[in-house]
């Protein structure tokens, strides 16, 4: 059966997901001799932290290393550095059996529901075989007893059960994915970009299913998106990646409300507004996200940066509290403060 209804839990003192340093470095190119040449530095020295129930919301423009976090997170990719330590375990450390046994908890929603379910599996198949991975059934009758619970629990009838995966819509064909990804009772789920690839009009679907089982099972959730109004509307925190790096990072609330990095606020400029006399202005950012290879010295948002002075181009800037609560990687912002770190 499905787990059972629960309050909704309260934010942990202790997170339950960990990362410190974590990279991920690509080679590319080779010199004569064989030699790597260069890297692509996907992921450059992350540090993030998730409580158990809670939202954080991942932002950034394409390219900035999002997707490639989660996927190391997940050990989908394997990181070059630093350490992922969730429930108290490192995943990094973890034999590939003892690695299996963990994804139990760490589940992951893809971004494509159309390439992200086997065509040739049913839909009964494609739900119930991380139960059947993790021994969470007696016998085939109670595999799908489970089954047919989950599909309810996200809104499909159960007699899908028999259907592939052809036979659905965009929309549905996702929540059968979070049907999935449910199914062995998770602590935290990595959604990649779960509605980019539906209609508007079932996009806002999804993201309150995706709440609903937030509050019924306490799951915490790593999201991951471009769209600031969708993480707006879900995250508890949020964090703005620029170039593999955290640039920002905050309680929702305080980040919309006043954003202590010129990228994020170039960022929310960005969204579409209703009220044509509200004053704001677009931040248009010249030029685009530089190359992870051969990235600009010092701060990396400085070619781009309206606000970049003499020191930017010089100074890598860290990651420090810039307004309680909220840190930002600006020298900008670290000056103007008066936090110290």
């Amino acid at each position: 059966m499905t787990p059972p209804a629960a309050a909704p839990l309260a934010r942990a003192a202790e997170p339950i997901l960990e990362v410190r340093g974590l990279a991920k470095h690509y080679p590319a190119g080779t010199s004569f001799l064989g030699r790597t040449r260069d890297w692509v530095r996907a992921v450059d020295g992350v540090d993030l932290e998730i409580r158990a129930g809670e939202t954080l919301g991942l932002v950034g423009e394409s390219g900035s290393g999002k997707t490639t976090l989660g996927r190391c997170i997940l050990r989908l990719l394997e990181p070059t550095a630093g350490s992922v330590r969730f429930l108290g375990q490192d995943l990094l450390a973890l034999a590939p059996g003892d690695m299996r046994r963990a994804r139990r908890d760490l589940q992951v929603i893809f971004q494509d529901p159309y390439s992200s379910l086997n065509p040739r599996m049913r839909v009964g198949e494609i739900v119930g075989e991380p139960i059947l991975i993790h021994r969470l059934a007696k016998n085939r009758a109670e595999r799908e007893e489970r089954v047919a619970r989950l599909l309810e629990t996200v809104g499909l009838d159960p007699s899908v059960m028999t259907k592939y995966p052809h036979e659905f819509s965009g929309g549905q064909r996702q929540r059968i994915g979070i049907a999935r990804a449910l199914s062995v009772q998770p602590k935290l789920i990595i959604a990649d970009e779960p509605v980019s690839a539906l209609d508007v009009s079932v996009q806002a679907q999804v993201i309150n299913l995706l709440m609903d089982l937030q509050a019924r099972f306490g799951i915490a959730y790593l999201f991951i998106s471009h769209d600031l109004r969708v993480v707006e509307h879900v995250a508890d925190r949020v964090a703005v990646m620029y170039l593999g790096k955290i640039v920002e990072e905050a309680d929702s609330g305080d980040l919309y409300r006043s954003p202590q990095h010129p990228y994020t606020r170039a960022l929310l400029s960005a969204i579409p507004t209703h009220d044509p006399v509200s004053g704001r202005k677009r931040i248009v950012l010249p030029g685009e996200v530089p190359s992870a290879v051969n990235p600009p010295p010092g701060c990396a948002f400085h070619p781009r940066c309206p606000e970049a002075f003499d020191r930017c181009p010089q100074t890598v800037p860290r990651l420090l509290e810039t307004a309680p609560g909220q840190r930002a990687a600006c020298l900008l912002a670290e000056a103007g403060s008066g936090v110290k770190p």
